[in-house]
């Protein structure tokens, strides 16, 4: 059952939700048609799925379209994906094609008919070919990090995003010389919802037991889909450097998405790494494993977010929520939710990370004030009203395109 908004007064305060109201109210009844490539896995679909009912108790009929694609599609955007986070991918022309080809299909099937627009990511921007036809509001949302795009994708990318009203990205760094205008809007976690909850330390231990994790001895864990991005294998390495020292456990959890199909090829080569450690755990979590996930995370003594590159990492902000230390790679939105030695350790090895993993082993009390100061870092910028409020400031900004001050009466 989805939260209502006086649900969290008493996580946010009576003021934020009164705030929130008194905005929503100068775009009460327009459409927000929300699109993006899946509706299972990611950041994104697990934002969508909170946010949407509360847009529409606001006043804002909101709504989710997902596009469809076939496998060589979702290979060919997971190329742009990591093109766009810098690396070196192979792209022809053939690939081209196939986009263009399915965002034509995807043209003839989604029926467009919001007020405004949100495009999410790169696999649906070229729906704004239809903005010429039946105008509206489009807006393009980045949750990448493009600071260091691969130039070919990026060219071919942006005479689409420039066709758009508005950019929004999550950190100031990934802003890109673009005719449009860029909003800055950072993701959130939802710390009402299954993933982020309250358990009761039963269930915690049930789900410790399922897994085979020893409760009386550290663990060290990282949740995320099994992207190179993500580092699993560097994870891998800087446990080994704390366990020299500590008897810790090494936890490496994550489920799939439809458009990523890389991650079964990324899977087996963890798998592979850990194969000679029984005290490493690699779990492929089924879609909603929410609970679960909240219970490994709450039972962890350090999380990590070992990324090589890095739209934002929720993950980061659900492991500071629960309180706990998190040890991340200093790249990205990452460096938004780890204040370095106050909320956690940002690094940029392998062997930083073990080292910084040995020491909040080594000293639980300064573990334990990270961790605290990490909760409150994610309640004062984080939570899923914010994300809301800025979502809809972004929309009446489009009502007022000349106005630099907007004034709400």
């Amino acid at each position: 059952m989805a939260a209502t908004l006086e649900d969290y007064r008493d996580v946010v305060g009576l003021d934020v939700i009164e705030e929130l109201r008194i905005v929503a109210a100068h775009v009460k009844h327009r459409r927000l048609q929300n699109i993006n490539s899946t509706s299972v896995g990611g950041g994104v679909a697990e934002i969508l799925t909170r946010m949407v009912p509360l847009l529409r108790e606001l006043g804002i009929e909101a709504s989710w379209d997902v596009i469809r694609g076939d496998e060589a599609f979702f290979q060919v955007t997971k190329a742009f994906h990591n093109a766009l986070h810098g690396r070196v991918e192979e792209i022809t022309a053939q690939m081209l094609d196939h986009y263009r080809a399915t965002t034509a299909s995807n043209l003839a099937q989604l029926n467009l008919d919001g007020d405004v627009i949100l495009v999410h990511d790169p696999q649906p921007a070229g729906l704004i070919l239809r903005k010429r036809e039946i105008g509206r509001h489009w807006i393009w949302r980045c949750h990448i990090d493009v600071s260091t795009p691969d130039p070919r994708v990026w060219n071919f990318l942006k005479p689409y995003i420039e066709e758009y009203d508005a950019a929004i990205f999550s950190t100031p760094g990934f802003a890109q010389h673009l005719s449009v205008p860029q909003y800055m809007v950072t993701p959130s976690i939802d710390p009402l919802s299954e993933k982020n909850k309250e358990l009761e330390e039963r269930f915690i231990e049930e789900v410790l037991l399922k897994y085979h994790l020893d409760p009386d001895r550290p663990l060290i864990t990282q949740i995320s889909r099994f992207d190179r991005l993500k580092d699993p294998l560097g994870v891998i390495a800087a446990y080994r450097i704390a366990r020299k020292r500590y008897p810790c456990q090494l936890l490496l959890a994550g489920g799939g998405a439809s458009d990523d199909p890389e991650g079964e090829i990324v899977l087996r080569e963890v798998q592979e790494q850990a194969a000679s450690d029984p005290d490493i755990h690699v779990l492929l979590l089924p879609p909603f494993s929410d609970l679960e996930i909240n219970a490994l995370v709450r039972a962890s003594t350090i999380v990590m977010q070992k990324s090589i590159k890095e739209g934002f990492g929720l993950t980061v902000s659900e492991a500071l929520w629960k309180k706990k230390p998190v040890i991340g790679g200093a790249v990205g939105g990452i460096r938004l939710q780890i204040i370095d030695g106050v909320t956690g350790f940002l690094v940029h090895s392998s062997e930083g990370a073990g080292q910084r993993a040995l020491q909040l082993l080594a000293d639980p009390d300064m573990a334990r004030r990270m961790g605290e100061d990490g909760h409150q870092h994610v309640k004062q910028n984080f939570l899923l009203t914010r994300h809301v409020k800025d979502y809809v400031l972004v929309m009446m900004a489009l009502e007022h395109p000349d106005e630099d001050v907007v004034h709400l009466e």
